[in-house]
């Protein structure tokens, strides 16, 4: 019989202070072992290391992604978060639906726990 074949994902990495339980390093671990468990293989990583949720414009590694789901040339058809606290505290809830939203309007099923 043949195997399923694993679904492609983005993994975006986020931590806003050095000294934040939640390192890239742990979200990367935590992610892989979703990944794993539940029939994803991470093909794309995007950080943001030392970076608050709240403005988008200082966070290149989210605007990154949403360029790769808004190009329609993503090669990756989910995107994983560690939490919702790490994909955004936008002060502006709908904010954070709306990026929600064009990756829903996109295609890319995103996963936050």
């Amino acid at each position: 019989m043949a195997a399923t074949p694993l679904i492609p994902a983005a993994q975006y990495l986020r931590m806003s202070t050095e000294d934040q339980q939640y390192s890239i390093v742990n979200q990367r671990t935590r992610i892989q072992e979703y990944a794993e468990s539940h029939g994803f293989t991470v093909i794309k990583t995007c950080e943001d290391p030392v970076k608050s949720g709240v403005i988008i414009k200082h966070r290149k590694g989210l605007r990154e992604l949403l360029k790769d789901v808004l190009s329609g040339e993503a090669r990756f058809r989910a995107i994983l978060v560690y939490d919702v606290s790490r994909w955004g505290r936008f002060q502006n809830r709908d904010e954070a639906a709306h990026y929600e939203f064009l990756c829903a309007h996109s295609g890319i099923l995103l996963l936050l726990r």
